[in-house]
């Protein structure tokens, strides 16, 4: 179904953000076309009393004026140069973006005011972006990081229907590293019963190392509102002996604490193991952030 887009006008785009690791966000889009079912953003819908559940990726919508508000925004004198995450509940580069070029724009603005940003994303089309990712990277500094899975192309398909093959976002990891922009590999959702096994976490991990990726963090699968219901529709659907597995094991919103920490465990581990690119040279890594997960 090709998503209905929703041109709307917003009165701010720079979000403030707590307890995450980083201060601001923004977000071209509201909804995502790419429709994962695990999509912990899927509540924003709610806060304009649409369903996160069945309309997320089919009705999307479009902060036209991003640009103008956003330059109007880093423009105040308080404006402090903190980084900006760019895509925190949309990815930035979703179909629509093609057309919109909302984000190219939203990058431009950043470099114009020398504002440091990282940005998320499961799309190749962010190498259309090269050239504003390097001009921002030399002026204030830039991160994207790719998100994966699972290098599994059949299990990709089920859990991200419209989205780009894990070889296809492997790919753009490689050209955007070797355009001089620090790149990672975001291993995200790690989802228990279905990509937590030790094979394909060392799968991607050593993927993300031969592509020439800086670094890999990782998150476990977290069920808040409407997520855990997209979430169960989509068990129910694919993997019917593990509802109660889910249920289980998400009471409430994380996982427990122990299944987290030995996940973490696992992935730190495996990127000892492997060599990731620093300086334009693939070395072991050495600093303690190389190793810190976002």
């Amino acid at each position: 179904m090709v998503p209905e887009l929703v041109e709307v006008r917003v009165k701010s785009v720079l979000n403030r953000v707590c307890g995450m690791g980083f201060e601001w966000s923004v977000n071209p889009y509201r909804g995502c076309a790419h429709g994962c079912p695990f999509c912990y953003a899927r509540r924003t819908h709610w806060f304009l009393d649409e369903d996160g559940v069945g309309r997320w990726s089919t009705r999307i919508f479009v902060k036209v004026n991003a640009r103008e508000v956003l330059r109007r925004e880093l423009a105040r004198p308080s404006w402090k140069r903190d980084l900006v995450a760019v895509g925190t509940a949309t990815d930035p580069y979703q179909p629509a973006e093609a057309r919109y070029r909302i984000t190219r724009s939203i990058l431009q603005v950043l470099a114009e005011f020398r504002t440091p940003a990282s940005l998320v994303t499961r799309s190749p089309l962010v190498l259309r972006d090269v050239d504003v990712l390097q001009d921002l990277a030399r002026r204030a500094g830039a991160t994207v990081c790719v998100s994966l899975v699972t290098l599994d192309p059949e299990l990709a398909r089920q859990l991200e229907p419209t989205v780009a093959l894990p070889r296809h976002r492997l790919q753009a990891v490689q050209r955007l590293s070797q355009a001089g922009i620090r790149t990672g590999v975001m291993l995200a959702p790690v989802l228990p019963g279905i990509t937590d096994d030790p094979d394909n976490l060392e799968a991607v991990v050593r993927a993300a190392a031969e592509s020439g990726a800086h670094f890999v963090a990782h998150n476990v699968l977290h069920l808040g509102e409407v997520t855990r219901e997209a979430f169960r529709a989509f068990l129910e659907a694919r993997y019917p002996h593990l509802v109660r597995v889910y249920q289980a094991l998400y009471p409430r919103r994380y996982a427990p604490s122990g299944y987290r920490r030995e996940v973490a465990l696992r992935v730190t581990q495996l990127k000892r193991k492997v060599r990731f690119k620093a300086g334009g040279v693939l070395q072991p890594p050495s600093a303690p952030q190389q190793l810190a997960l976002l």
